[in-house]
């Protein structure tokens, strides 16, 4: 028999919260509705940090002022007669008496229903809201423990609140709880950290290592937001800071993360099961049907129920209740997979092979060509292509299919017409023009090309093609008398649209683009596919390109939702996306949100159409600039300037030498920046009078060479320059281009004494500015274009046009002054540690010192101790003035 002098006191008290514990803002909001609920639910695998937010809640709790009593079980109490004694002791802090009677083994049901009623009687005569927190209760397994539990649940008094933590769903009866309204459920899908709160957590855990926005999110995705296994790419990270650059196969390296895992997930389960695991582990997700394929398990179904119950590291991804679809946790996911190899690496092959013909037959063509890959029956996967119907391929099978292809004999290829067919076009998508240019070229000469791959498809390839080599012309000659065949692939219905729209665009002719695009509606029933996204994606890129902003902004942001919703965040209708709304949000000067959509996607930087790589560039390249530094900004730069050298992109590589030359001279370098005029006059040689596409070289220069002769006190011929910027900009119908070349035409009459002429070329700028929806075009002209817009206050505007000047020179203001303010606000409580804030707030609610120290789980010498230091730094004598002073700088409220 346990008496209350045997009990672990340190059950009975959460576990403290450090100063870099993120505050789990999102859940606790959740929990708030905990004072209109019997019970709160928190289900989750371990590491997910349900203990710790129930620990910031209990702390939010009390310092509202309500009672909340807490219990920690461990493997000892699974018990009744242990659980039951510890259950009393927490209630007791509650100021529920019971009498001493503790059930033992052998307890009677008449005698479990007494304590129930003692429990009862004796919240209900507290006036007051009561809430227990029961953390770890998957240790209970006794069935009268349960029992106990289960009464208490259904009829305590509306004052008594029970909060329950557990690895699995407890054997406990939640439904009419759950109907009632009377129940709040957290579960493991909902426990990760988003991605704010890891980067939030890495930025605060790993202050000495900065991480680029890209490493922050590959190691969210990495991770999924497991609490757990970020703390261990953390130490993994100040131990060895070089392996930032091996992120990816950090999980497989670190063998704090293989203990982890062995120890807190796979020690305790079955050999069977964890069998079971290993096997299904080679597939990116599983279910019933696909799980029983693959191991010849009969139970297949019930072992996966039992993981989805037990929160074993497995997510739903597929919401179909006939049939559900889940994955692995990435990083669980690999362990598996290597355990599995060190177990019996001959069987993989096996394994692979009876999934790649579970999805043939069920006609998932990604998965199917993926598995056959790896188990190295190319001559299956080569068929189930060959095999496959037009309309059930996607984009979503490029990967795959360029594997593939890098290992099929030709002997193979030459058999497959739809398979080549499809391998030239995946060349010609992924920047490799040249390699799909001879693939077409033996194709043709081969004898294996059908009528309908001469008539209907290779003109699509040879298009795609030619867009890689920015010959506008030959694509608008291709594809304007273009039909394809109704029931044919998806890329040739809806591709060949987006890619006529596309060159009538660098060839100047908006109008026709749209209509283009107008006149090929995609099915409502389709409009989610994802080679319909794509050609969604290219009337954002006509606004863009116009320069229209705002309307860019509205239907981009909408397609790349869409994209990532039904797509995910890899997939290519989200990556080609990404590009155009990237450039827009930053042109907007959302600089965040631009950096979030290009982070994790560096295809859209080496194997993308040109616009799109080109874009993606230019955005990275000034995101680094205003977010880091003039020397990351050009570093990166000089690697794209060596990759399009590579591929023989000449229109992206004039952009880069153009964007470097902008860069120098903001650094006041102008010998770098005369290096790169150099070597652009080098480029642009065989490109006078050029069309379209390749117009824009010669554009790029004259701007590059522009800038140059201004910062060199050339005005008069920097004019020269932008006249044929200025040409270009209006014949090819570059918005964005206009405004620039405007205000840099301002800049050179300012120089050359010419104020009324630098005024109109002004407003001209300012006008067409503001009907664009621009920011970032007149922001990134730095210090000198903010002295001149300032001479326009004087003038008298209309009032868009008075409301547009003001708000970008407040947007100019803000570097300077934002900081300015930013210190002002900040310098206050940098004195106070997290810490000392939290008390001074505690003591503004006039809590009492012994109040503040059970609300943060500190002692009362703690509190006192913290207390002097915070007089002593705010030159204060007593609580009150601490207080007083901590209002007036506005520390609370």
């Amino acid at each position: 028999m346990h008496t209350d002098k045997l009990l672990v006191s340190t059950k009975f008290a959460p576990p403290r919260i450090g100063t870099q514990t993120i505050v789990r803002e999102r859940l606790l909001e959740d929990l708030r509705g905990m004072s209109q609920c019997r019970v709160g639910l928190i289900t989750g695998s371990p590491g997910f940090g349900k203990t710790t937010l129930l620990a910031q809640w209990r702390q939010v709790m009390m310092r509202s002022g309500a009672e909340v009593a807490w219990l920690s079980l461990s493997a000892d109490d699974k018990h009744l007669s242990i659980f039951f004694a510890y259950l009393r002791g927490a209630l007791q802090r509650l100021g529920i008496v019971l009498d001493s009677g503790i059930p033992l083994e052998g307890a009677r049901q008449e005698l479990i229903d007494e304590v129930v009623a003692s429990i009862v009687e004796g919240a209900a005569a507290i006036n007051k809201e009561l809430f227990l927190v029961v953390d770890d209760y998957q240790h209970v397994v006794d069935p009268r423990a349960h029992q106990l539990m289960q009464k208490l649940l259904d009829h305590s008094p509306d004052n008594l609140h029970f909060v329950i933590s557990s690895r699995v769903g407890p054997p406990l009866s939640f439904s009419r709880l759950r109907l009632s309204g009377q129940l709040v459920e957290i579960d493991c899908a909902a426990l990760p950290f988003d991605l704010t709160e890891s980067r939030l957590f890495l930025e605060q855990s790993l202050a000495t290592l900065k991480l680029s926005p890209e490493e922050l999110h590959q190691i969210h995705e990495l991770t999924s937001g497991w609490p757990a296994t970020l703390q261990l790419v953390i130490i993994l990270l100040r131990s060895d800071p070089d392996s930032r650059g091996t992120l990816r196969e950090m999980g497989w390296r670190s063998d704090d993360l293989q203990s982890y895992l062995a120890e807190n997930v796979m020690a305790h389960l079955p050999a069977e099961l964890a069998t079971f695991m290993e096997s299904i582990s080679i597939c990116r997700r599983f279910n019933a049907s696909l799980a029983q394929a693959v191991t010849g398990s009969d139970s297949a179904q019930a072992m996966l129920k039992r993981l989805d119950e037990d929160n074993l590291l497995i997510f739903r991804v597929e919401a179909d209740d006939r049939q559900p679809w889940y994955r692995f946790h990435a990083l669980f996911g690999d362990f598996l997979a290597t355990r599995l190899e060190r177990r019996d690496s001959t069987s993989q092959t096996e394994l692979h092979c009876r999934a790649a013909h579970w999805f043939a037959e069920r006609k998932l063509l990604a998965e199917a060509v993926r598995h056959a890959t790896q188990a190295g029956d190319l001559g299956f996967a080569a068929e189930v292509i060959e095999r496959a119907a037009p309309a059930t391929w996607s984009l979503g099978q490029l990967s795959p299919l360029l594997r593939l292809l890098d290992r099929l004999p030709q002997d193979i290829l030459f058999s497959r017409p739809r398979l080549f067919f499809l391998g030239c076009l995946a060349y010609a998508l992924t920047a490799r023009p040249a390699k799909a240019e001879a693939w077409l070229e033996q194709f043709r000469h081969s004898g294996a090309a059908h009528q309908d791959d001469v008539a209907y498809r290779l003109p699509l390839v040879q298009a795609t093609i030619e867009l890689q080599r920015d010959r506008t012309e030959p694509i608008i000659d291709l594809l304007n008398d273009f039909q394809p065949l109704p029931d044919d692939y998806s890329v040739t219905r809806y591709g060949a649209p987006a890619l006529l729209a596309i060159a009538y665009l660098a060839a100047g002719r908006m109008e026709e683009a749209m209509r283009c695009l107008d006149d090929n509606p995609i099915p409502e029933s389709e409009q989610d596919a994802e080679m319909a996204l794509v050609a969604q994606g290219a009337r954002t890129l006509c606004y863009l390109q116009e320069g229209r902003i705002l309307e860019a902004e509205r239907v981009g942001s909408a397609q790349l939702a869409r994209a990532v919703s039904v797509h995910g965040h890899r997939s290519a209708s989200a990556y080609l996306g990404a590009a155009t709304l990237a450039e827009v949000y930053r042109e907007l000067d959302r600089t965040d949100e631009a950096r979030e959509i290009l982070a994790n996607r560096s295809g859209l930087l080496q194997w993308a159409m040109p616009d799109t790589m080109l874009r993606a560039t230019i955005c990275r390249a000034r995101l680094d600039l205003l977010q880091d530094c003039a020397p990351v900004a050009m570093a990166f730069l000089e690697r794209q300037e060596r990759h399009f050298r590579t591929i023989g992109q000449d229109r992206a590589l004039v952009h880069c030498l153009a964007e470097q030359v902008r860069i120098a001279l903001l650094e006041n370098d102008k010998a770098h920046a005369t290096e790169q005029v150099t070597k652009l006059q080098a480029l642009i040689v065989p490109y006078q009078g050029a069309q379209g596409f390749q117009a824009d070289i010669v554009a790029m220069a004259a701007l590059a060479r522009a800038r140059l002769l201004l910062a060199t006190n050339y005005p008069d011929k920097a004019l020269l320059e932008l006249e044929t910027l200025d040409r270009y900009a209006s014949q090819y119908r570059r918005g964005q281009l206009q405004v620039t070349g405007q205000l840099l035409t301002a800049c050179a009459r300012a120089d050359l004494l010419q104020p009324q002429q630098a005024q109109e070329h002004l407003l001209a700028a300012l006008s067409q500015g503001r009907q664009l929806g621009l920011v970032r075009t007149f922001l990134d002209e730095g210090e000198v274009l903010r002295k001149l817009l300032s001479t326009l206050t004087n003038l008298s505007l209309t009032a868009p046009d008075e409301s547009y000047l003001t708000l970008l020179l407040e947007r100019f203001g803000q570097g300077g002054a934002g900081r300015s303010n930013d210190a002002s606000a900040t310098g206050a409580p940098s004195m106070l540690t997290p810490r000392e804030l939290a008390i001074l707030q505690l003591i503004s609610q006039a809590m009492a010192n012994k109040r503040v120290a059970l609300t943060l789980n500190i002692s009362l010498e703690t509190v006192k101790w913290n207390l002097k230091n915070i007089y002593a730094k705010l030159g204060v004598s007593s609580r009150y003035d601490a207080v007083s002073w901590a209002r007036k700088h506005g520390l609370i409220e």
